[in-house]
């Protein structure tokens, strides 16, 4: 009967312990919040396309109207973009971070500083893509780079054109970066290469995205953050990741991009992945195949862009570590009811119904202590105090109940070592499974020796004799 009872009311501890779960979620919601409210005032999460050339040029399409009841077919001359991307994009990427609070929560962002260089050339087959060279508007070109966010943009941005400075112009970024940019008219024959500079300083929160255009893309990422998370379609050539921070290397060629140097539609924006899988956090955006620029002409979208993404992690996710400590909270709640069963069915202490739930209960505010505690002084502070005051306040109680401080040393000899296995497991991701199911196995051999010569059958009608 003691046992049925023991465990029906570790079964219904179950619902505290899910109520936590709803905390935890409520309090990662808030967090989330707060960071957004950063990133309005910051600048959110940037992905950086181009420089990529934008030459309109006039095409004839055939319509198909009704007029009196009859198809009439014509055929209209229409304005439509050229997108010319670089033979060669080389750049230096400076990555700074910062951490930012609002209230108890912080989130880590960034400055990034965006220096280099590209080279463009018209091909001399260009009428293979479909254009006539005649037919380009050379006079009316753009050159285009992408900011998905561009409140992001900081001072000192310029672009120079075979040496000469540019003036950049707000909007019309690139479609893979939601249309959002920067512009320079660019004054270009086609016959002759043309060298662009570029400096781009970009403000963001949370990752940031680079997107590949070109025959020959090559980048390199500097940063003082020393835990970078490297995803996106294209991982480093070569990275070095210390204390002080990180450096990567990036070449693309277009043959692993799969794009041709000239498109008659613009790219959407890329399925990018984080943290190297590609089924933690995808984000698409959904484009038309259509849509009308600002300068009349129309554009087709000429398929997904790919892009690399770069994540400034934090190397402790308190979140997270709550979240796997709250699921080992029935362990904590089994042994520590197996104790006090052994020294109720064994050394004939008695412990009452109402004992076990608070107990129970007990052990489960230690997980909201665990919570609240760790949202302003860290996990592993938290982690002492909230182990500290539940095996303290347990170990004075079950003396009480067990009416033996021996038994309360014991009781909370064992709660220690549960929250140091609880902490080790928490710290090894990989082999937490395999090491909590073995201990479980000596645990459970344990209580079977320790109760193997007690007649169960009989345990409640010895108590009612006695009584």
């Amino acid at each position: 009967m003691k046992l049925v009872i023991a465990v029906l009311i570790a079964v219904a501890l179950m619902v505290p312990l899910l109520m936590v779960y709803g905390l935890l979620w409520d309090r990662q919601e808030q967090a989330q919040t707060a960071q957004a409210s950063i990133g309005q005032g910051w600048g959110g999460q940037q992905t950086i396309a181009g420089p990529v050339i934008v030459i309109p040029y006039r095409a004839t399409e055939t319509q198909t109207v009704t007029e009196n009841g009859r198809d009439v077919t014509r055929s209209v001359t229409v304005l439509r973009n050229l997108y010319l991307s670089p033979q060669a994009n080389k750049a230096d990427v400076v990555i700074k971070p910062e951490t930012r609070k609002k209230a108890i929560y912080e989130t880590v962002v960034y400055e990034s500083q965006i220096s280099g260089s590209a080279d463009f050339v018209l091909p001399a087959d260009i009428a293979r893509y479909g254009v006539a060279r005649e037919a380009l508007l050379l006079d009316r070109a753009e050159l285009r780079l992408g900011v998905s966010d561009a409140r992001g943009l900081v001072d000192g941005n310029s672009l120079a054109v075979n040496g000469t400075a540019v003036p950049l112009q707000p909007g019309k970024g690139l479609l893979s970066t939601g249309n959002s940019g920067t512009f320079a008219f660019v004054d270009w024959t086609g016959g002759a290469p043309m060298k662009v500079d570029y400096k781009i300083g970009v403000r963001g929160l949370g990752d940031f995205r680079l997107v590949p255009r070109g025959v020959d893309t090559r980048w390199t990422v500097k940063s003082s953050w020393p835990n970078p998370s490297f995803g996106g379609d294209f991982l480093p050539a070569t990275r070095s990741v210390t204390g002080n921070g990180f450096t990567a290397t990036y070449a693309i060629p277009n043959l692993a991009l799969g794009q041709a140097q000239v498109l008659t539609g613009d790219l959407s924006a890329p399925e990018v992945s984080y943290g190297g899988g590609r089924d933690q956090y995808v984000e698409t955006a959904a484009v038309e195949a259509v849509a009308a620029a600002a300068d009349g002409a129309s554009e087709a979208s000429g398929g997904t862009a790919k892009a690399i993404a770069i994540s400034l992690i934090e190397p402790v996710d308190l979140y997270s570590q709550v979240d796997r400590s709250i699921k080992y909270g029935f362990l904590f709640i089994g042994f520590t009811f197996v104790a006090f069963l052994m020294f109720d069915v064994i050394a004939g202490a008695r412990v009452a119904a109402a004992e076990y739930l608070l107990t129970g209960v007990a052990l489960v505010l230690f997980f909201v202590l665990l919570l609240a505690f760790a949202e302003v002084i860290g996990f592993l502070f938290a982690y002492l105090l909230a182990a500290g005051a539940i095996i303290g306040l347990l170990a004075a109680y079950s003396a009480a109940v067990l009416k033996s401080w021996k038994r309360a040393r014991f009781l909370a000899a064992m709660l220690l070592g549960l929250y140091a296995l609880l902490y080790v497991l928490l710290n090894l991701e990989a082999y937490s499974l395999l090491i909590g199911s073995v201990l479980m196995f000596f645990a459970l051999a344990g209580v079977m020796y320790m109760t193997r010569n007690i007649d169960w059958g009989g345990v409640g009608k010895k108590s009612e004799v006695a009584a």
